[in-house]
């Protein structure tokens, strides 16, 4: 009979709640006017052209107070924005006086999907940021799915600005909700930090500067929060998320997207050019579309020179790109011959490890508990796509245990990386591999060693040591919690692959699987 091990202790759940909705009332003065009954028609008409003042100030003073009630008052989450309607002009925002204006150019933008999506677009944040010299605003991990971009081949994605302001609301939900784990609380910068590579500062650090926002008062049991600084979050979060649009060298709230556009660097005569890849007759009529994808360089359409040189936030919307159809579906930068310092920066961020503390746990996984060579299963069956393709993704796995079996091998230890929960494998290949003679290990969220782990980086709090930290990150990084006990089992489990002796079978097309194969590459378990 085979053997499945797993520890057990307690169980943690870390439940999300719904967004609280601050609302104000507004209460207007109800002016009655008495209009007396006469039959006499020059009257009627005289009273009638009299009212007319009044009846036109009501009607503005009531368009007034309902400008000023969306404007403060309506929850971003039940205003969608749309760049097609006309918005109002405001004033200079405070943090685009030049008085108060932050010293620096910094770049934001709005990370999305899964865990893995969002490290490639962090990679591809901070490229972006080193070619138009700017600082990195390093955003939380998100939660997986909270923010969805849509589907660049099929032509439909969130706007920009709508994406921007997705990303905005989910962080200050994290915050309310004390789970708040910076990218560089799980990504180890310090590489590139060390050696002044690239310029960070922690999302936290950056909005209560920024914003004016004291954080600390933000993490509480009780969700409501005071209504001047609910004001402020709408304020400062429609500002830089691009609700208004852009504010000239303050705010450059860029609405390019994999729609429109595919960003480049120092690629001779393709500037402006249009891209290979581009909707085709069938998906234009049946969609209605009408884009055209262009090849822009992304140094001399943002940089010295140009319009969003000058504005202290560079926002973009999606840094996702994925190849397709021969092309890339939003950012096409994987060398730079004629810039050393571009190629070398490339060549570091292909591989960015996880903290100390997460490789450390990984490590101790596959020597204490496995403790010996093993073969490495990360068989994604749930989500998207590869709910469809079982056979094929159990397939894999069999021919490489029979290969395993054909050198000799005794007894097999498989470590199982799965989101098919225990009590489905009956029935299927896993059921049939746990009451074969190998031998499987998995690791579960409610162990030791995935809740000891989590304390220990949020106790470490690597994000608040990047770039400025303002004095109420201290607050901040006491009371915080663990995001997701699930994020940091899968962080453990990719090293836990990272080091199997005997192979490494992963699901096709899984940005998983390619994760694991990058940190296989780069050898994490030596030393």
């Amino acid at each position: 009979m085979g053997k499945i091990i797993c520890k057990n202790t307690h169980f943690y759940k870390s439940s999300i709640s719904d967004p609280t909705i601050s609302s104000t009332s507004i209460t207007s003065m109800e002016t009655s006017t008495l209009i007396r009954p006469n039959n006499n028609n020059n009257i009627k008409s005289k009273n009638k052209k009299q009212t007319s003042p009044l009846l036109t100030f009501l009607f503005l003073f009531t368009l007034i107070l309902l400008f000023f009630y969306f404007k403060y008052f309506i929850s971003p989450s039940l205003l969608p924005i749309s760049p097609k309607k006309s918005l109002p002009i405001l004033p200079l925002p405070i943090q685009c006086n030049p008085i108060n204006r932050l010293q620096g150019k910094f770049l934001w933008y709005a990370p999305h999907s899964g865990f893995s999506n969002q490290l490639g677009e962090f990679k591809n944040a901070i490229l972006m940021a080193k070619i138009l010299n700017r600082t990195v605003i390093v955003p939380p991990v998100l939660d997986h799915h909270a923010v969805v971009l849509g589907s660049c081949p099929k032509f439909r994605v969130m706007e920009a600005s709508e994406l921007r302001l997705s990303v905005w609301n989910h962080s200050i939900q994290l915050l309310l909700d004390c789970r708040y784990v910076s990218m560089a609380d799980i990504v180890d910068l310090s590489p590139l930090v060390s050696d002044s590579t690239v310029r960070f500062v922690d999302f936290r650090a950056f909005v209560s500067t920024w914003c004016g926002i004291n954080l600390d008062v933000i993490c509480s049991k009780d969700q409501n929060i005071p209504s001047p600084l609910s004001e402020s979050l709408w304020q400062c979060g429609s500002l830089l998320s691009g609700y208004y649009g852009s504010f000239s060298g303050c705010l450059s709230a860029l609405e390019e997207d994999c729609r429109t556009t595919v960003w480049t660097y120092q690629k001779d005569g393709e500037d402006g050019a249009l891209d290979s890849f581009q909707p085709d007759d069938q998906l234009k009529k049946k969609k209605k579309i009408s884009f055209i994808r262009r090849r822009k360089d992304v140094y001399k359409t943002l940089g010295p020179g140009s319009a969003a040189e000058s504005a202290t936030v560079l926002a973009f919307g999606s840094l996702f790109t994925a190849p397709y159809k021969g092309s890339e579906s939003h950012i096409d930068i994987h060398e730079a011959p004629n810039d050393s310092i571009i190629q070398t920066l490339i060549e570091k961020i292909e591989f960015l490890p996880f903290v100390p503390e997460i490789i450390n746990a990984g490590k101790k996984f596959a020597l204490q508990t496995i403790k010996g060579p093993f073969l490495c299963a990360q068989l994604r069956l749930l989500d998207g796509q590869f709910k469809n393709h079982h056979k094929a993704t159990f397939l894999s796995l069999k021919q490489k245990i029979e290969s395993l079996k054909q050198t000799g091998q005794k007894q097999i230890h498989i470590f199982v990386m799965t989101d098919l929960p225990m009590a489905n494998w009956t029935g299927n290949y896993l059921g049939s591999l746990a009451e074969s003679d190998v031998k499987l290990f998995v690791i579960r969220e409610d162990d030791d060693l995935v809740q000891e782990t989590a304390k220990g980086v949020m106790v470490a709090g690597h994000g608040l040591e990047v770039g400025s930290v303002s004095q109420i990150s201290a607050g901040i990084k006491k009371r915080h919690h663990p995001q997701s006990l699930t994020d940091f089992l899968l962080y453990i489990e990719e090293v836990v692959c990272s080091c199997a002796s005997l192979g490494f079978v992963g699901t096709a097309g899984s940005t998983i699987a390619e994760s694991i194969e990058l940190m296989r590459k780069h050898d994490i378990c030596s030393g």
